[in-house]
């Protein structure tokens, strides 16, 4: 019988690489307000000794993130071990154990049901640590810092009652998306086809090669319909996801997560005011037709202090349609560049862009402006993450001029997709509600060309398609950024924001079989893994001994290891003897 495949010999070093990279992305994140406080020199109460010891003991305890991981993954690799240990046992004396251990199943089955059983120890763990580390906010004030990749939750009083968010609902529906997209590829690659295996060997080396050349050119030719294919669909989510998100973004950022909706506002660079009328146009509270009770004042002072006249915002005296009628109330009001369309003038809706060149009521002139502005910003983001890694892990690599400016014109390629981004949205809204449709269609009230379904709308399904700016891979891995917040603010608040049982249980099912997806995934189809989960899972599985970090360590320059068809049938998975092992992972595309 052939030696055990390393990640089943050593579940021990599994666990250890996943309680390290564990600790690392929940201790550290809630580490960092401690030391901005230590560098600080006014203090707070909320980073003392006490507020660290909190810190200390929801991340280390047994149901901390780290512990909770540690044991769904290497739990998972111990029980594997038993079961193949139990497969290997002569059967002098077979008790009822060993019979279901030698139940008819394939290896990627039994590895399945092996991280079933420990994830959901692992997830039953977690969130009784939540909900334990909950209980203390709510009567204790602490760092707000709990899941990686989760927005923080809020400390409530304990006079609230108000359904709470799942703490673990984002990093459940991360492992969810990031199962499925394991699973779409799967099918992708048997849509496509893998090329057979040659067993035959010509007595001709001239016949061989030509064969080996043919075989070649086949899966080459299959691979990049692969590509194609999964490039489309990377591209067809993210602009699903962009239009869902931005949407969102305006008038229900409640189902967004806090710091996504206050970076998409400074990229926005939209005043308040005209995100609140947004809102209330939708509601039907604030309308160029009936007027505004209420919030009739709203934009008077934005217009005011804008250096316009204060009936420019006032909903009553602006004309609701366009035509000759709105041709004689821009008159009155002294607006000039709006002849043929109502709704709000431009200047208040583009604010301050362009003000110090005069350009503040031109659309052309605001889209430039943004997207310019939208490429700095970009461009300041963009560079170190291009530059960065590359400084850290082989930085002799940047001598040589080819992959310096490689890695330039990524961080260029970038940038100019999120300035496409933003181009894109404010043309769309300008062509919407000024340039071209309010004109063709003058009848129409100015509510719905400012309503959800108008401008609003419009950017929301444009702005996405800037996508194809960027690489195939980057494509991927951005498309599966998003999805996990678009398929949050599509679930119906009475999920999200509900923590009956049946709740709890549908996100426990998810989260349990998302998990031992992946993690099957890993072990025997890892070309179905992509970006970030290829790279964590190969390193947590294989270390730094496998494919593509060995290689790396070698020769600093050397791409990553390529697609690999998919693992065959070994002796037990084809009813033979149980003597083979699994491939070996390989390393990170």
């Amino acid at each position: 019988m052939q030696a055990s495949p390393w990640f089943d010999s050593q579940p021990v070093q599994v666990a250890l690489r996943t309680y390290a990279l564990s600790l690392s992305l929940s201790l550290g994140p809630s580490l960092v307000p401690f030391i901005t406080s230590l560098l600080s020199a006014n203090p707070s109460h909320k980073t003392g000794l006490q507020a660290l010891r909190r810190v200390l003991r929801r991340e280390l305890g047994f149901d901390g993130f780290a512990f909770a991981m540690t044991l769904s993954v290497g739990g998972g690799a111990a029980i594997r071990r038993l079961w193949r240990a139990l497969d290997d046992t002569p059967r002098k004396h077979p008790d009822s154990l060993q019979e279901v251990a030698r139940l008819n199943l394939s290896l990627a089955q039994k590895t399945f049901i092996s991280y079933i059983l420990s994830s959901s120890i692992g997830i039953l763990l977690l969130q009784a640590g939540r909900r334990r580390s909950y209980r203390l906010r709510r009567d204790l004030t602490s760092p707000n810092v709990i899941i990686p990749l989760t927005p923080p939750t809020p400390v409530i009083s304990s006079s609230q009652a108000s359904p709470r968010t799942s703490d673990t609902l984002d990093l459940t529906l991360l492992l969810l998306v990031r199962a499925v997209d394991a699973f779409l590829q799967n099918l992708i690659l048997k849509t496509t086809g893998q090329p057979a295996t040659k067993e035959h060997r010509s007595d001709h080396p001239s016949t061989e090669d030509g064969l080996a050349e043919e075989s070649s050119m086949k899966e080459k030719s299959k691979q990049d319909a692969a590509n194609t294919l999964t490039s489309h669909i990377d591209a067809f989510v993210f602009w699903a996801c962009s239009a869902r998100i931005m949407w969102c973004f305006f008038y229900e950022p409640q189902r967004l997560p806090r710091s996504y909706v206050k970076w998409i506002a400074t990229l926005a660079n939209l005043d308040g005011r005209v995100v609140q009328t947004l809102r209330l146009i939708r509601e039907g509270r604030w309308s160029y037709l009936k007027g505004s009770d209420l919030h009739s004042n709203l934009l008077t002072g934005l217009s005011t202090q804008l250096g316009h006249n204060a009936s420019w915002g006032d909903p009553v005296a602006l004309p609701a349609y366009g035509g000759a009628a709105a041709d004689a109330a821009w008159k009155i009001l002294g607006v000039n560049n709006r002849s043929g369309v109502g709704g709000l003038p431009c200047e208040l809706v583009h604010g301050t862009v362009g003000s110090s060149l005069g350009l503040e009521g031109s659309c052309i002139a605001n889209s430039s402006i943004r997207s310019a502005m939208a490429f700095l910003e970009a461009i300041a983001i963009y560079l170190p993450a291009h530059f960065l890694p590359v400084l850290l892990t082989r930085p002799q690599t940047l001598l040589n001029p080819r992959r310096a400016l490689t890695a330039l014109f990524g961080a260029i390629q970038s940038a100019t997709f999120l300035s496409a981004f933003v181009t894109l949205y404010w043309s769309a809204v300008c062509i919407t509600r000024s340039l071209v449709f309010a004109r063709l269609f003058p009848g129409v009230s100015h509510d719905f060309w400012d309503g959800p379904f108008g401008c609003i709308f419009a950017g929301s399904l444009v702005c996405g398609s800037s996508i194809w700016i960027e690489n195939g891979r980057r494509r991927g891995e951005m498309a599966l950024y998003v999805l996990p917040r678009a398929v949050r603010a599509c679930l119906p608040d009475a999920w999200v924001r509900n923590s009956s049982k049946k709740a709890r249980i549908a996100e426990r099912i998810a989260f349990i079989l998302s998990f031992s997806t992946l993690i099957t995934a890993a072990i025997h189809r890892p070309e179905t893994l992509r970006g970030l989960s290829r790279w964590t899972l190969s390193f947590i599985t294989n270390g730094p001994n496998a494919g593509f970090w060995k290689r790396k360590r070698r020769d600093p320059g050397a791409p990553g290891t390529p697609n690999t068809p998919p693992t065959p049938r070994t002796g037990n998975e084809a009813g033979l003897p149980h003597d083979s092992t699994l491939d070996p992972l390989h390393g990170i595309s």
